[in-house]
């Protein structure tokens, strides 16, 4: 029989390339998809077959993270091997727009999810998606060990869901793992993160439809991967024997400046040309630098990225170029690989 995952957030960024991932290695996958008015799961349209056909692997179902009687039912009725908690409200400086809905989707969803597995007596493994802004103003290189210090509601909801998660694993001695990630990005990033603000303007000026890109602090550093490498990560944490936690970047600290600017030297213009600075975009409490050290992940799960910061950048802004081109073409617009 093969394995069942389940998923929350799949119709995400890494939610989707986590189901990409898992049925290319046979596995059934269930995913949590909240109601929407709008079509919300563009992001696994390519794996999305009909449940009544014969070959399918993908399987959606109703239900949020803020719903516990639906998330029991739900771990009920599908008894996954595996779980992985990818859902969240991630938006950082929304969070401080929306603190109590924060807190209750990431932190208290977390909580919700474990009990609901606790409860139906399930033996089956759980990841739980946490993140290096749990750190906030710790210097880096930050580690397993080093400290906590958020700087924002959805880091705090962040750290709650994580020592949650190790109390769990604790207390009733259950297969439950914390992978601590650091930014990742890729073409299905949401358009209001800076990564993906960045590329969409860049190939939009290009393309001659607008012509400035306002952002906020270009002088925080951070840890920039490619998403398909972190769904790795977070598959070989739950195939080790024990459940642990393990930090997944990849070493290298970038600003948002060399972001930026990589970004527009591949379509060969000068960015300060087109870049403005908007206050509004400042956090109320910033982090100043994150950059992560995975030895551990090295070691012990034998990961390591495969996809370089500059190749990166050069994915992203190649795939809202083609974006832009699609839709100018009148092809159906999709969302890049």
């Amino acid at each position: 029989m093969p394995r069942v995952a389940l998923i929350t957030g799949i119709t995400g960024q890494d939610g989707s390339y986590l189901s990409e991932f898992l049925i290319n290695k046979g596995y059934v996958v269930h995913g949590l998809k909240r109601r929407s008015s709008t079509f919300n799961t563009e992001r696994i349209d390519g794996i999305d077959v009909h449940p009544r056909e014969p070959d399918a692997r993908l399987f959606l179902h109703y239900g949020d993270l803020s719903d516990g009687a639906s998330l029991a039912g739900l771990v009920r009725d599908i008894e996954p091997d595996e779980v992985y908690n990818l859902g969240a409200q991630s938006h950082v400086r929304i969070s401080f727009d929306i603190p109590g809905y924060t807190t209750d989707v990431t932190g208290m969803g977390t909580i919700r999810l474990l009990e609901a597995v606790r409860m139906a007596g399930l033996q089956c493994r759980f990841y739980q998606a946490s993140s290096s802004e749990m750190f906030g103003s710790t210097p880096p290189p930050q580690r397993e060990d080093s400290p906590f210090h958020p700087r924002s509601p959805y880091a705090c909801a962040k750290v709650l869901a994580y020592w949650a998660a190790v109390n769990h694993r604790e207390a009733w001695n259950s297969y439950v793992a914390n992978g601590i990630l650091f930014n990742h990005e890729s073409p299905r990033r949401g358009e209001n993160f800076v990564t993906r603000k960045i590329t969409r303007a860049v190939a939009r000026i290009e393309a001659g439809i607008q012509d400035r890109l306002y952002l906020g602090n270009l002088d925080a550093v951070r840890d920039w991967g490619y998403a398909p490498d972190y769904v790795e990560a977070m598959w070989l944490t739950l195939q080790q024997d024990k459940a642990d936690d393990y930090v997944v970047a990849t070493g290298e600290a970038r600003s948002v400046r060399e972001f930026v600017q990589l970004a527009f030297d591949h379509i060969g213009l000068d960015w300060r040309k087109h870049v403005a600075i908007d206050p509004a975009y400042y956090r109320p409490a910033e982090v100043d630098a994150l950059v992560g050290d995975a030895s551990k992940a090295r070691s012990v799960l034998g990961w390591a990225p495969k996809t370089l910061f500059s190749d990166l950048v050069r994915i992203m802004v190649d795939a809202d170029r083609q974006l832009l081109e699609d839709a100018r073409m009148g092809r159906l617009v999709r969302v890049d690989r």
